[in-house]
């Protein structure tokens, strides 16, 4: 009896992305953290109601935390219940990760950003990227090349 592969049992439920992340920075590297939230949080992060727009990481005191991302209050939740929707948050890394990374983040020029949020076998997982921010030229190339790309596709196929 052949036994399935761990990584076909998993259920992947994507919620956002940061497409601004993609277009600002070179991500060079990637690694998936969990974060802490409480209550009514989890449900609003179901439910789609996050945003990391703005959202950022810093890694400080041994540990590494989510500052600037929104999660929209649950709308069913009690009032006096509902954290803030823009409360750091605590993202939760192994050790020996934490600290590699907060070496490379020491470098001048590299920033931790939150790439994307899904949900993981029922638990909230963000992509957390090192990423070194692109020059303006780096950004009108990036789109230059993406324009060319479409062009190329919308031609028709010639057959010989």
């Amino acid at each position: 009896m052949t036994r399935p592969d761990d990584r076909e049992l998993e259920d992947i439920t994507p919620v956002t992305k940061n497409r601004k992340a993609y277009y600002e920075y070179h991500v060079e590297e990637t690694i998936e953290a969990g974060i802490a939230l409480r209550g009514s949080e989890v449900k609003s992060v179901r439910q789609g109601k996050i945003s990391l727009q703005e959202a950022w990481c810093r890694i400080e005191g041994g540990t590494m935390t989510l500052m600037d991302c929104h999660i929209a209050p649950y709308e069913f939740a009690d009032a006096s219940t509902i954290p803030s929707p823009v409360r750091p948050r605590q993202l939760l890394l192994h050790r020996r990760e934490l600290l590699k990374w907060e070496k490379a983040c020491a470098q001048k020029g590299y920033t931790v950003i939150p790439l994307s949020v899904y949900l993981r076998n029922g638990y909230a997982k963000v992509k957390v990227g090192l990423c070194k921010g692109k020059k303006l030229y780096d950004r009108r190339a990036s789109v230059a090349e993406r324009e060319a790309k479409r062009r190329m596709e919308r031609v028709p196929r010639v057959r010989r």
